[in-house]
């Protein structure tokens, strides 16, 4: 087989890694993305002539111009669980086969939501910056986690891993989830409003959806504890930008944290982050080597699989994807 990787330089050392790329090769005739830039459309088709499989990177989407003009490509590969950049129906009218990646960020976005909360609490990045600057900060009074009510929006694979950590912490630990009920029962399952208002710190891990846009917005910020604090470590789109500033600025809030935003690839939005109560990271929350390596090598299991004529796992649209025919793979009925 021939694979595309969609990856540029840097996105294959800080998103693919040695290992993963060494392994493909062992499975596949690997091709690279030379240009330096993030393909898509005819031009990621037209890059891509030739090979069996795309595996793409976040920034590289699967748009329906890509499958309409990529006669040779089978299979779609996203190096990650979010597939909402690809489009599955063109992809399926094409005969292609999409695949995603499964969670291997879980641990890496919990700690840091963790990291997180302490420098919100004790004021380290502020005493940090003070001292890199020459200057020396005043010692101000800060707020333990031991004893302060973590709530969690969001009963998800992140948020059920954070939440054992709340609670080794000695917090008390609220969950929001109107799909999932915790079956831990030092855990307080209530409804969103309650968990706003009776939370010191607020995490949103709820999935992002329509129904989920701008779920914390002007009215879910003013129920929240007047000087608590909010953490967005999952998808910008759930947050109205506006009303998290106004939020700051009028004290309701004591701080913010956000690794995502409405920025290009969902970073943060520079003017945000740039408030004085705002600590961000440019959506780092995945970004270390057990994480990235396990979605990479996802994409290897699943190029492995096609490779030996069979269906790979965390396959989307199986049922659709007639052109699995030419590795002699039968499609599974829909």
């Amino acid at each position: 087989m021939q694979v595309y990787l969609t990856h540029t330089a840097d996105a294959l050392a800080n998103y693919y890694g040695e290992g993963a790329l060494a392994a493909l090769r062992q499975v596949a005739q690997v091709r690279l993305n030379q240009t330096g830039r993030h393909l898509a459309g005819r031009e990621l088709a037209e890059a891509a002539a030739g090979c069996e499989a795309i595996v793409s990177y976040r920034q590289s989407p699967g748009e329906a111009e890509t499958f309409r003009h990529a006669p040779d490509l089978v299979a779609f590969l996203r190096c990650a669980v979010d597939i909402r950049n690809v489009d599955v129906a063109a992809a399926s009218a094409a005969g292609v086969l999409v695949t995603q990646a499964t969670p291997g960020f879980i641990p890496s976005v919990a700690e840091l939501v963790v990291g997180q909360m302490v420098d919100l609490a004790r004021g380290v990045s502020d005493a940090a910056a003070s001292y890199h600057r020459g200057a020396v900060p005043a010692a101000r009074m800060g707020r333990q986690l031991n004893g302060a009510t973590l709530g969690i929006i969001g009963h998800g694979a992140i948020g059920r891993y954070l939440a054992p950590l709340g609670l080794a912490l000695g917090m008390r630990v609220l969950v929001a989830d109107p799909h999932a009920a915790p079956e831990d029962p030092r855990l307080e399952h209530v409804p969103l409003e309650a968990l706003l208002a009776g939370s010191d710190f607020v995490v949103c891990l709820a999935v992002a959806n329509e129904q989920t846009e701008n779920l914390m917005d002007a009215a879910a910020f003013a129920r929240m504890r007047r000087g608590a604090f909010f953490l967005n470590p999952s998808r910008g789109n759930l947050v109205e930008e506006a009303a998290l500033l106004a939020a700051l600025d009028s004290g309701q809030l004591a701080g913010a944290a956000m690794d995502v935003g409405r920025a290009p690839d969902q970073m943060p939005t520079p003017s945000l982050a740039a408030h004085p109560k705002v600590i961000a990271t440019p959506h780092v929350g995945g970004l270390t080597p057990a994480a990235i390596e396990h979605q990479a090598f996802d994409t290897v299991r699943q190029v492995t699989a096609l490779a030996r004529g069979e269906v790979p796992d965390h396959a989307v649209n199986a049922a659709a994807a007639t052109r699995l025919a030419r590795l002699g793979i039968t499609p599974p009925a829909a």
